[in-house]
């Protein structure tokens, strides 16, 4: 302020220097005296800058009067109070979905944040949800950008995180009817049933010398092994190469579910630098890229050695997409990069997030007896002393599959869906949503809604027994795969795992934890993430084996 203050005073100084000036002049020459209005008037006309300042300010001013308030103009939802720079981050806890949810029970269904200077729109009730996953799901169908999503899946080429477009739309049909049709996921039968197998030989070595199982490592290790067959028809888990593959997908999936400020406050970016964080984002980008080409090649290979070709029903992923990018008729650029990208949307859809529906499931049963003694029943009931699980069994097993629903509903893998971005401005549930606002939706919440859900906070299968409610994305109080365009399409294949893995190792064996302890005393800590796995391992012991 004392800045133009000074300036102010300065011009005084030279206008009544000016002025006196011509008034003297006058005199001598005997004109008439100009007014001293006019003389203000015609000093400020004659100097340029200040004409050009004048003129500026009083642009400025009836532009601002002709402007109607922000709160005039726009119906905004509930906001916590926001702090500078960081706005409401400070909010966010380590789990995220369950801050989020204590400020909708405070604020709302639809609340408005800002992480820094980006306006997040989060999302806490099926309603809401529906909105924008269905009335608005076009408005709602883009992806936020990121600087690690570029670095990592090769400039957002893959099916989760592509912008919406042509490209995205070319994708999601690989993926609906090449990669995850029904057919598909049936050819893959063999496989799960055999890693299946193998699991259970694992267990039955430790249930004969009744010493305890790492089940979180088990889980992870299966579904590790069955998408790593289904995606490239063989494993990697032997040897340094399988190793270091093992150890770059937990990498890649925890920078995933990393914060990177710098998207929040582009001058804090620095700090990624200084910290470490962008030499680790590079460091897998480029070690995952050298692994998956020599993956690529391999399969070019071995197409050269064998040009006859194989029979499409045993093929795998790579395979297809080898295939798909040769043909060339997708009418949209598939190139290596692309297949690695969605090889990498696969490991981190199906892996991770199957494992945690098996680790808290298995949790939750191992917490009710009950539970998980009428689940034996009817698993065994249906097989009457056979020992394979077959698909047509899984059709019978109506409380299997109560219990698996009740698990995505109670323990939603990935609590936060994808975030979306809005392409436009769009009016949802009376307020008003700005073009480029990311949207969070609380698929945690949702699930343990009370207006929606009787008792949400307590484990119980039998709800889901008379039920129509389902998981595809049509009863958006139940979304763990997310609904709309941007759903995730995997659910049949994660399905097919997650009922076969538990109905055989609830029929196979009997089950209690380690050193007596009583289901209630099981630790219950949640571990930050993307999908949320139990913070300490499963640990528990086959005391019992049926086979």
């Amino acid at each position: 302020m004392s800045l133009y203050r000074g300036a102010s005073y300065h011009s005084d100084l030279v206008l009544n220097s000016k002025t006196q000036t011509q008034v003297y002049n006058r005199k001598r020459k005997g004109g008439s005296m100009l007014s001293f209005k006019q003389q203000i008037t015609q000093s400020i006309l004659q100097n340029p800058f200040l004409c050009t300042l004048i003129s500026t300010i009083l642009i400025c001013f009836l532009m601002k009067r002709r402007q109607p308030t922000p709160s005039a103009k726009k119906t905004l939802p509930p906001s916590p109070a926001k702090i500078p720079i960081l706005g409401n981050l400070h909010q966010i806890g380590t789990l995220p979905h369950r801050s989020l949810q204590s400020l909708a029970k405070k604020h709302g269904p639809l609340i408005l944040l800002h992480f820094g200077k980006v306006p997040t729109l989060v999302v806490s009730s099926p309603d809401a949800a529906r909105e924008i996953m269905k009335t608005h799901d076009v408005i709602f169908a883009n992806r936020p950008e990121s600087s690690v999503m570029r670095r990592l899946l090769y400039d957002m080429k893959d099916l989760a995180v592509a912008p919406y477009g042509e490209y995205w739309r070319q994708l999601k049909s690989i993926f609906v009817l090449q990669l995850l049709s029904n057919k598909r996921v049936q050819s893959f039968c063999a496989i799960r049933e055999e890693e299946t197998a193998l699991m259970m030989e694992k267990i039955k070595e430790s249930c004969l010398s009744s010493s305890p199982l790492n089940l979180s490592d088990l889980f992870m290790a299966i579904t590790n092994d069955i998408v790593c067959r289904s995606a490239f028809g063989r494993k990697y888990r032997d040897g340094a190469i399988g190793e270091k593959f093992l150890e770059l997908i937990s990498e890649f999936l925890g920078l995933l579910g990393s914060i990177n400020v710098g998207e929040f406050i582009p001058w804090l970016a620095w700090i990624n630098r200084v910290n470490g964080f962008d030499a680790r984002v590079d460091y897998v980008a480029k070690e995952l890229d050298e692994f998956l080409e020599g993956v690529i090649e391999e399969h070019l290979k071995n197409g050269v050695e064998n040009p006859s070709g194989q029979d499409e029903s045993k093929e795998n992923f790579v395979d297809i997409l080898l295939r798909i990018y040769k043909d060339n008729n997708t009418g949209v650029s598939i190139d290596r990069d692309s297949i690695k990208s969605i090889i990498l949307d696969v490991f981190s859809a199906g892996t991770d997030t199957t494992s945690t529906v098996l680790e808290w499931g298995m949790t939750e049963l191992l917490r009710h007896p009950i539970v998980m003694k009428k689940l034996q029943n009817e698993v065994r009931g249906i097989l009457n002393g056979k020992q394979d699980v077959t698909d047509a069994d899984l059709e019978k097993m109506h409380y299997l599959k109560a219990v698996v629903k009740e698990t995505l509903r109670y323990h939603t893998p990935i609590p936060l869906l994808v975030a979306r971005e809005a392409r436009k401005d769009v009016n949802v549930m009376g307020y008003d949503i700005a073009a480029g606002t990311m949207v969070m939706t609380n698929a945690w919440a949702i699930g343990r809604d009370p207006i929606y859900w009787d008792e949400p906070e307590k484990f119980q299968p039998e709800r889901f027994l008379n039920s129509s409610i389902d998981i595809k994305g049509l009863d958006f109080q139940l979304i763990p795969f997310g609904a709309g365009r941007r759903g995730c399409p995997g659910i049949s294949f994660a399905m097919a795992t997650n009922e076969l893995v538990l109905a055989n190792i609830i029929q196979k064996f009997d089950w209690e934890l380690p050193n007596g302890a009583k289901g209630e005393d099981l630790d219950m800590s949640e571990r930050p993430g993307v999908s949320v796995h139990r913070k300490v391992p499963l640990m528990a012991v086959a005391t019992k084996c049926y086979f």
